[in-house]
C-alpha cells in the first residue's frame, strides 16, 4: 500500500513541527510550506525527512503551484498570523493572511479537482465572549469574537462550510482551545513565563516575572496531544462539521505561573505590565470535546504538570 502524503501549511511553526513529527511516526510521506524569511528551528532534527516546499499562502499562484506539485492526500491548514495581540496592531495583515491564505488554500484545490481531506484549524477564540452559563463551550454556543484574530478564523471557519456545502469538498474543522509544550512560540504566555524562569535562574534577568492579566481562565491541551486529535479529525470526522479539542479544565494564568514556579527554586517578584494588557480580554474559555470524543475516540492524555514541565526544560536547555 503506497504511503499517503500529507501537506502541512506552516510546517515550521509550534503546531506544524509537532504535527509533521507525528505524521512521519505514522509512515506518511510529509510534505510543509516555508518562507524564504521561515525560522527552521523547530524542524531540523527532521528536516531530511520533509519535503520542504516555498509558498507564500497570501499569493494565489504560489498556492496553485503548492497543491500541483505535492497532490496531497491530507492538508492541515495551520499556516496563519496566529498571535492575538499582533492582531489589534496589525489588523490588517492578520485578516490578509488568515482568510486570503484560506481562500487561495481552497480555490487551489478546487480548481484541481483533488479529493483531498482537509483540516482547517480553528480556534477557540472564535467563541470570544461567553457567558458564566455558556460554560462548558459547545460547538453550537454562538460565537462572539473579541479579536481581529477571533474574526479570522470565524471567517475561515465559515469558509470551510461554504466550500464544503457549495464544492463537496472534504473539510473539517477544529477549533483548538488553547495549546503549549516544547517549542512553544515565546510570545504566547505560558512560553513567555517559563522563558523568564530559565532567564532568572541563569543569572540573565533581575528576579522579577512581568505578567498581564493573571485572572483570565483557559482551557489548555499538550501540543502533542493536539496533532493526534488533528490526524484524527481528517481521518474519522465528519465533512462539514465543526469539533473543539480542549480539556474541559479551565485554570487562571496565575495558577499556571504556581506551577511553573513550583517547578524551580527562584524567588520572585511579580509585576503586572501595562503593555502585556490586552484592549480587550476574553475572561473565560473552557470547552466541551465530547462531540469529538465520540466521532474519534480522542481524549486528552497529558497532565497539565508534564506539558509544563516539558516547557520549562525546553527553556532551560535553550537559554544561552
Amino acid at each position: 500500500m503506497p504511503q499517503k502524503a500529507a501537506l502541512i501549511t506552516g510546517v515550521s511553526g509550534f503546531v506544524g513541527s509537532h504535527l509533521a513529527e507525528h505524521l512521519l511516526s505514522k509512515n506518511f510521506d510529509v510534505y510543509g510550506t516555508i518562507r524564504w524569511r521561515s525560522r527552521l528551528d523547530n524542524i531540523l532534527h527532521i528536516k531530511d525527512r520533509l519535503k520542504l516546499v516555498e509558498a507564500d499562502m497570501r499569493d494565489a499562484h504560489s498556492v496553485s503551484r503548492l497543491i500541483k506539485e505535492t497532490s496531497p492526500d491530507y492538508i492541515f491548514h495551520l499556516a496563519a498570523q496566529s498571535f492575538v495581540p499582533t492582531s489589534w496592531h496589525a489588523p490588517q495583515e492578520t485578516m490578509t493572511t488568515n482568510i486570503i491564505g484560506t481562500i487561495n488554500l481552497l480555490e487551489a484545490l478546487r480548481s484541481a479537482g483533488t479529493d483531498s481531506r482537509i483540516q482547517l484549524a480553528g480556534s477557540s477564540e472564535e467563541y470570544g465572549l461567553v457567558y458564566p452559563e455558556e460554560v462548558p463551550i459547545k460547538e453550537t454556543n454562538p460565537l462572539r469574537p473579541m479579536s481581529p484574530y477571533g474574526v479570522s478564523k470565524v471567517a475561515e471557519d465559515m469558509l470551510g462550510f461554504q466550500y464544503h456545502k457549495t464544492y463537496g469538498m472534504n473539510i473539517v474543522v477544529t477549533r483548538a482551545f488553547n495549546h503549549s509544550g516544547p517549542r512553544r512560540g515565546e510570545v504566547f504566555v505560558t512560553s513567555n513565563f517559563a522563558k523568564q524562569i530559565a532567564e532568572i535562574e541563569k543569572g540573565k534577568q533581575e528576579p522579577v516575572i512581568r505578567v498581564g492579566n493573571l485572572e483570565s481562565q483557559r482551557d489548555f491541551t499538550d501540543v502533542r496531544d493536539v496533532v493526534m486529535a488533528y490526524l484524527l479529525a481528517v481521518e474519522k470526522c465528519k465533512f462539514g462539521e465543526t469539533y473543539n479539542i480542549c480539556t474541559g479544565k479551565p485554570r487562571t494564568m496565575k495558577s499556571v505561573l504556581d506551577t511553573l514556579l513550583s517547578m524551580s527554586k527562584i524567588r520572585v517578584e511579580i509585576k503586572q505590565d501595562p503593555a502585556r494588557m490586552r484592549p480587550s480580554d476574553v475572561p473565560l474559555l473552557a470547552g466541551d470535546y465530547s462531540k469529538f470524543h465520540a466521532a474519534t475516540g480522542w481524549k486528552p492524555e497529558i497532565q497539565f504538570e508534564k506539558t509544563m514541565e516539558d516547557l520549562l526544560q525546553w527553556h532551560r536547555d535553550n537559554t544561552i
